[in-house]
């Protein structure tokens, strides 16, 4: 069965979902899950989001690949998504940086609903996942920042249901060897925190699509 809107939908408002668990299924070895309490300061703010749309009768997922020479995540596979600048709140940031980035304008996305919240140690970002869905006809033409996005990629939703696709290899990351788990989608590895929140959504819609 494929995912569909209303999958998706009812994935979102389940009760009493642990958010967290679900995020750890994909957490690489020895990750920091909260902010140290004795870490000064308050984190930045920002949030992503996971843009929804049907392509070749399949509810498909977009999501960025990274310039290498990028200080922040460089080459990573990622969300759309980048830091709050108050005023405007967090829905607006992630619609905002998903405008910035891949060229989709925020009047062309309906906004669904969010995910859990989740602590990025390396960049001290606490980020504030949404789910929105295209509301244009067919696919969105993309038009991604040349200075920030290497390529847009594209993964079915229901690829993100299949245990085939979810991988573990020992890494060299920083120094030590660890074990990784990551999603391997569109012929990418996705892992780290984008893996973790894609856990959650993947999490849910097994709930959901019954």
């Amino acid at each position: 069965m494929h995912c569909t809107f209303d999958h998706v939908a009812a994935a979102l408002a389940l009760p009493e979902f642990d958010g967290h668990a679900a995020q750890q299924r994909m957490m690489p070895q020895a990750r920091v899950s909260f902010r140290p309490v004795d870490r000064q300061g308050a984190p930045r703010q920002g949030a992503v989001l996971f843009l929804l749309y049907c392509f070749n009768d399949r509810l498909t997922l977009v999501l960025t690949r990274r310039r290498d020479d990028l200080n922040s995540h460089p080459g990573q596979v990622s969300l759309p998504g980048g830091q709050h600048e108050p005023p405007e709140t967090l829905e607006e940031t992630a619609l905002r940086e998903t405008y910035e980035e891949i060229g989709v304008p925020p009047e062309q996305i309906q906004l669904l609903g969010q995910l859990t919240s989740i602590y990025i140690m390396p960049s001290d970002f606490q980020v504030q996942p949404f789910v929105g869905a295209y509301v244009g006809n067919g696919r969105p033409v993309f038009v991604p920042d040349p200075g920030e996005v290497a390529a847009v990629l594209e993964a079915p939703l229901d690829d993100l249901l299949d245990d085939a696709l979810r991988i573990e290899e020992l890494w060299q990351l920083r120094g030590t060897e660890v074990t990784v788990p990551f999603f391997q989608l569109d012929g990418h590895k996705v892992w780290g925190a984008t893996a973790m929140m894609l856990s959650e959504f993947a999490e849910r819609l097994r709930l959901a699509v019954v």
